[in-house]
């Protein structure tokens, strides 16, 4: 089956109230596990690369690597670049074959985010790509995106509306309380249900986009710690709160800390077991099954989009 858009992915999980994974991946392990654990759960899926990502693998080895996955698992999956910063590198990916391209103008005052959404929105629809744009600002750091917590912003329901049609874009980004990272929050989590019940009353059907969704899952953390690491106080977002996001508007949610956490944490153990070990596939095997195991959990209890591909 060739890439899709999000399009039809997004109509049936708002209207089957859950939600679509969007896994960020960096190679071929981590494609491997993430794929294999949505074919054996039939679930929709969309892998999705940043800048960063997309520079360490490379744009031929990444569309190629996505093709093997096509190939070996007969899903619709959309190719989505997460976090673009411009205009540019948006364009290149769309060029590229990617079937949904994110443009975060976020960092920008209002009318200049609409500007650079609209501009990207005109070139991608012309060439039958998505694109996802985002208001309200995330804490926290992933890659090249840092935001502290003085700068972060909830969305302000008030703008949604003009911002999605002015720009025309296909889904929205929002700041309801999660952030980037593995460090979420100081005290006790709480994400801004509020926010997003006034914005589901003011786009009805419309897709809603939750970045900085991890749960941290405390397994790996304790895992990373034992065998030296130092993430004191790592917490993500309860999987409860994610749940009921995907009864909501919330049609995306973007996973990508607990990806790195449960390969890190499959590593760590593995070379603390096996200090002389020196062949890749020894250790790499391992993490790539820790993805797999993480990843069909999310799906069967977080997104609920198992049996919907």
């Amino acid at each position: 089956m060739p890439l899709v858009t999000s399009t039809e992915m997004f109509k049936k999980a708002y209207e089957g109230g859950y939600a679509i994974g969007a896994f960020n991946v960096n190679n071929m392990e981590i494609i491997q596990g993430i794929t294999e654990a949505a074919k054996e759960e039939n679930a929709p899926l969309i892998l999705q690369v940043s800048a960063g990502a997309r520079k360490y693998a490379s744009h031929t080895y990444l569309m190629k690597l996505v093709e093997a996955a096509e190939i070996e698992t007969g899903l619709p999956i959309v190719l989505h670049l997460d976090h673009g910063e411009d205009f540019e590198i948006c364009k290149a990916c769309i060029d590229g074959g990617f079937t949904s391209v994110m443009i975060d103008g976020s960092k920008y005052p209002f009318e200049e985010n609409i500007r650079l959404t609209k501009q990207v929105v005109d070139y991608a629809h012309d060439r039958g790509v998505v694109v996802e744009g985002e208001l309200g600002r995330l804490a926290g750091i992933e890659d090249n995106i840092n935001v502290s917590e003085e700068d972060a912003m909830f969305t302000r329901p008030e703008e949604v509306q003009e911002f999605v049609e002015r720009t025309g874009v296909d889904s929205l980004a929002i700041a309801i309380g999660t952030s980037h990272g593995a460090y979420k929050f100081k005290g006790e989590p709480r994400l801004r249900f509020d926010i997003l019940e006034e914005i589901g009353k003011l786009l009805p059907g419309f897709p809603i986009v939750l970045h900085g969704a991890s749960s941290v899952v405390p397994e790996f953390v304790e895992t990373i710690n034992k065998y030296g690491g130092d993430m004191p106080g790592a917490q993500g977002v309860p999987e409860e709160m994610l749940r009921k996001a995907a009864s909501m508007a919330v049609c995306k949610i973007n996973i990508d800390s607990d990806i790195r956490l449960a390969m890190t944490a499959s590593i760590r153990k593995h070379f603390a077991e096996n200090p002389g070990d020196f062949d890749p596939r020894k250790y790499l095997g391992p993490a790539r099954a820790a993805i797999k195991e993480l990843v069909r959990h999310k799906i069967v209890n977080v997104l609920g989009c198992n049996n919907k591909a």
